[in-house]
This record gives C-alpha cells, structure tokens and sequence, in this order.
C-alpha cells in the first residue's frame, strides 16, 4: 500500500511549473513590511525584523569576504541565542548552506564535522571558540568581530540561489563510527515550511518557542516557518527545560502560541494541569515513539509527528485524539503535502494493510543525500520503482496502515535507537569504544529502566582488568556527546556469537555487582553521603557508586532530575532547587549543599522561634492556605 500527501496548491510556488520561494527572500519580505514587528525574543535582548534582516545582511558580506558563497557551507557553532539565527540567516544570504553544530559537544567530533563537510567558514563566539580552534577552515569569532561587521551595508545582497542549491547539513549519528551530514536543498525546506504554515494556520499574531538542540533538525522546524510567515520566535533559555513543570510555566508565561517539545518530555507535560487561559493552541511533538494519548480537556491540539533528518524534519503527522477516544499507541500520522510513504517487503514490494514493512519516504521532502559519502548515499537513497526519475529513502523504522489509512510505528529494523529524542547508532558507539587501547570488543545494548519510562545503554567491554569506568567514559566523552555514553558498563571473558558471527545480544548477562566495571571504592564521608548514594543508586537502579560520580554519567537526565529533588525532600526534608543537580551532579557535592541547606533551614528555625509577639497584636493568625491565589 502506498500513501501520498495533498499535491495540489498545498506547496505554494510548486503549481504550474513555477519556482518555490526561497527562506531569507521571504524573511526580507517581512523585514520590508513591517521591520519594527518582533522577529526575535530572549530573556536578554529581542530583535525586530527590520534589525534581524539587516544584521544577517551586514554578516552575510562579511562571510562572502571569508569564502562563504555559492556552494559552501558555513558552520555554525553559537549557544541558542539571536545570534545563531541571525547567522544562519546569513549564511542564506550569502548564498552558502548553514551546518549547525552543537557548541557542547567534544572538540574532537566537532572538528571532525567541520573537515568531513568541507565547511568553508565556522561562525562561534569566544566562550567557545576553543572547542574549534584547531579546525582547518577560516573561523570567525562573532562577539569580538561585531563593531566591524556593524559598519558593512545594511541592505540585502544580490544571491544566485536557486531551490536546488543546499539550504543547511545537519549531522545525525552513523553506524560506520562517524556521523554523517544530510544534505537538505531550498526546495525541500520550503516544502517542510509551506505545508507547516498552511496546515497549522501559522500567521503574524503567532509566538513559537524554540527549545530543540542545535544539532537536532526540529530546531531548523523551530525557525523557519515562522520567520517567514511573519510570527514571532521565543528564545528557551536552558533552564526552561529543567522539568516538565518549568516548562509549562514558561510556555504560559511567555503566551507561546504553537511549541514543539521532543516526544519524551512531552509525555510528562501531557498529564499536568494547564490552565484553561494558556494561550498554547499547538503543542507540536516528535523525535521518538508517542506511548500514550492525551487527557481529554487540554486547552491546545496534541500534533504527533515523524520523521528521518534526511527528509527535511517531518515526512508523517497527524492530530493525537484524547486517551477516551482512542486505544492502542498513537498513530504516527499521513504523509505530509507532496510526500509518499511507501511500506515495502524484503523484495521492495507494497505490504497490504495490517501487516509490517519498511517505511520508504519519497517526494518533495527526501534530501539530497550524505555529504561526501556517496557510497553511503548509495545505499539508503534508492531508485523510486514507483516514480521513475525519482528517488526513496529506506529508513529502517518499521509500520503498517491501520484501517483508517494512518500509519503505525513499530520500531527499527537496525541497531539505530532513539533515546530522549537523539537518534544514536549502535555502531558508532562500538566503533569508538573499540579505539580504547585496553578494549579488545564491545556491543552496546538498549534497557528500559524499571519504571518504564526511560531507556538507557548498557555496554559490554572484552577488556583488561585494569581498565575503570571513569577511564572508559573519560575517553568516550572526549569523542562522542555525552547523550552517547553508556550509564553501566559490563565487563565479560569473551561476546557470545550467534552462527552468522554477530554479536548474540540475547545472550549478554544481565548487569550485576559481580561484572559491572567500578572504579576503586570512593566510600561516604558522612552519614549524609551514605543516605543520599542510597538515594541515587535506587533511582539510577546502579548497583554501586562512588561520591565523586557523576548523576549525567550514570544514565541520569533533567526528568530524572527532577525525580532526585523529590527524593531528597523526602529523605532529608530539604527543598533544594533542581539548578544544584546540574551545578554540583555527584553525590559528594550535593551531600555537601544538603549540609549547608540543613544548616541553614535550622537558624531560619531558630530565629523564628526567637521572635516572641510583644503583644497579641503582633502574633501572626494563617487565615488562607499559603499558596492561594491573589485576589
């Protein structure tokens, strides 16, 4: 069976035979009409369109003058702020594609992204120019080069792009031991964008948030539609995404209109009460598999979606109904305008509905393929049966088509998974591990937590016996991002084979305090120290710890975070804020800040019994629970 999105004026440019337009023409479009309507907003500064256009304008001609042109590729490597869209913005302008590279990640791996792709320029400001210092390409450091930049002219410069010239590269995880870049053309990006912007209604009274990472496509979701349909764009800062709760206050606090927020986070937000005043109409969700349905009663529209970075962010998508109207897991949706999703057998042919197949995207959405890796590009970007001239991409997520005509998800066909919304190879962690010169093999597995409702990789090591886990997680840290490192690693004599000679993952032992790789014995120094490692071991389900561990390392994440502070509140009846697991993440640190918190609540006790009312007048009477609202 085959599905196929609208075609006909949904893409607006691709009727009759004419031209799409093209992203920064479209932002300058709205520069011209109103340059004082607000295009982007921090908690630190926010900019107009007019200054936005103009601003890209003046780096654009500063990126020509470094090389950036037709053809090339301008890395971007900024924190999320307005100065990151306003340099992909000019990257546009100058004709160049944008890479947009996460400033966290290891300096190994960003150099390798920077050499891999060929980028000709590499956009970041001081606080982390470091991390690409020694990258060979010409680096332009953006805060201590911007009163020279400030001085070009202001107005749009005359570009020779065309919708099949490359609009941005994005590196997903690759199972080779690298990542790999995914080339996405103007014509795709304004497919992604016009049908956005027509099927969810997106005009100039709207406010989106941006809260994807960097390197994750959805954040070129986050921009683009937006900016050129006039909208207005909200800037998260990081300590938005800290816990559920934080970020529903915020989204209503900032009267966001349309949000995307990746599936797992999502899920948590979904059941906590929204007030009927939230101005959230949208709440766009993707990046892993939707487990539930939402409550009836929310005041926005649950929006599920799917889809490969090399199909331009979103190839299905489909309105979630509420968990009392529907059964079973949610749907992943219908195609999107002029995209086809085809679920083929082993031999590439149709499957009927009902049963599972490999999903195929075909259409205006499939990219051009991975950049200077043709041999790759190759294998997953297939000759279209179907459509001759054209071309599928073989993503290796399984489906079927329910009886309604919408497709379900049934997982990977690979060792490709999805943890907290990041797409990880298997392999690449492998293929890393297996450069440690004391690891003689390795297999990297997926283990749901005890509760369900996360997942974490487990990794098995043939190695010496000298070999530590901090030595192991240093080295992997300094090569992969730290979403991609292993919480337990298990130590095994040799990796059980199945006949064909691959790793027999059925057979791998179960993690125990016998083969789990330690460190050497790190004991408490407090009963303190004792009573919180319990705590952290518990939650983490780790068997053993050391104080100096850190909570990141060991499979822990801002969800799980929040999940700590309650602990402690519990164990130690200290409200501490969830700010401390992130500043002071291992058990010797933040037993220290329970100290000092303790410390503290009892001299605030103290000094409130010391205050005896000199009369009944001064005596204070509770008349109202302490958190009612204001009249």
């Amino acid at each position: 069976m085959i599905c196929e999105g609208k075609s006909d004026s949904v893409v607006r440019g691709l009727a009759n035979g004419t031209e799409p337009p093209l992203v920064h023409r479209l932002v300058a479009r709205q520069a011209a009409a109103k340059p004082d309507a607000p295009a982007l907003i921090s908690s630190h500064q926010w900019l107009s369109y007019g200054q936005l256009n103009q601003d890209a304008n003046r780096l654009a001609r500063r990126l020509r003058s470094a090389g950036a042109g037709p053809g090339s590729l301008v890395a971007l490597c900024l924190p999320r702020s307005t100065a990151l869209i306003v340099a992909a913005l000019a990257a546009l302008k100058a004709g160049a594609a944008y890479l947009p590279l996460d400033s966290g990640d290891p300096s190994e791996r960003l150099i390798y992204m920077l050499e891999d792709s060929g980028a000709a320029v590499v956009i970041t400001d001081f606080a982390v120019s470091d991390r690409v210092r020694y990258a060979r390409c010409a680096t332009l450091v953006l805060d201590e080069q911007w009163e020279t930049i400030a001085r070009l002219a202001p107005e749009d410069p005359e570009d020779q792009v065309t919708p099949d010239c490359l609009a941005y590269v994005i590196y997903t995880s690759g199972s080779t031991g690298r990542p790999k870049g995914v080339e996405i053309t103007h014509a795709n990006l304004w497919n992604l964008v016009s049908w956005h912007n027509q099927n969810f209604e997106i005009s100039n009274a709207d406010l989106a948030s941006h809260l994807a990472g960097i390197g994750f496509d959805a954040s070129v979701w986050e921009t683009w539609p937006y900016l050129t349909a006039g909208a207005s764009l909200r800037l998260a800062d990081p300590d938005t995404l800290m816990s559920p709760e934080q970020l529903r206050d915020w989204l209503v606090a900032c009267e966001i209109t349309v949000s995307f927020v990746p599936t797992p986070l999502a899920e948590r937000m979904l059941d906590l009460p929204w007030p009927a005043a939230s101005k959230l109409r949208l709440l766009l969700i993707g990046g892993e598999a939707l487990h539930l349905y939402p409550p009836p009663g929310l005041p926005f529209e649950v929006v599920n979606n799917y889809g490969p970075t090399e199909c331009t962010v979103v190839s299905t998508s489909c309105a979630v109904p509420s968990r009392a109207l529907a059964s079973g897991l949610p749907p992943i949706g219908a195609p999107i305008a002029n995209t086809q999703i085809y679920i083929l057998d082993e031999q590439g042919k149709p499957v009927p509905p009902g049963q599972r197949g490999e999903l195929h995207v075909g259409g205006a959405s499939v990219g051009r393929g991975y950049r200077n890796h043709p041999e790759l590009t190759a294998q997953r970007f297939v000759p279209n049966p179907f459509v001759p001239g054209t071309k599928l991409y073989k993503t290796g997520d399984l489906g079927w088509y329910l009886p309604d005509g919408l497709i379900a998800f049934a997982g990977r066909g690979d060792t490709q998974v999805k943890i907290r919304g990041y797409r990880i190879e298997l392999d690449e962690i492998v293929a890393v591990m297996n450069r440690h010169p004391e690891v003689a093999g390795s297999a990297v597995v997926v283990a749901s937590t005890a509760d369900g409702q996360s997942q974490q990789l487990i990794a098995y090591v043939v190695a010496e016996a000298s070999l530590s886990r901090s030595d192991l997680q240093g080295f992997l840290l300094e090569r992969i991002p730290d979403y991609m490192v292993p919480s337990t690693f298990v130590r095994v004599e040799s990796l059980p084979l199945t006949s064909r000679g691959k790793v027999d993952h059925q057979t791998l032992p179960a993690p125990d305090t016998d083969n789990i790789l330690t460190d050497q014995p790190d004991l408490p120094l407090s009963p303190v120290e004792e009573t919180l490692a319990g705590v952290v071991s518990a939650l983490l389900e780790v068997p053993s710890l050391g104080m100096e561990d850190d909570f990141f390392l060991l499979g822990g994440h801002s969800l799980m975070a929040t999940q700590l502070i309650a602990r402690i509140r519990d164990a130690f009846g200290i409200d501490m804020p969830l700010r401390n697991v992130f500043e002071r993440p291992t058990v010797r640190a933040l037993a220290a800040e329970i100290d000092r918190l303790s410390v503290g609540k009892l001299e605030n006790m103290q000094d409130k019994a010391d205050e005896v009312p000199d009369s009944p007048a001064k005596a204070h009477k509770l008349d109202s629970p302490p958190f009612a609202p204001a009249a």
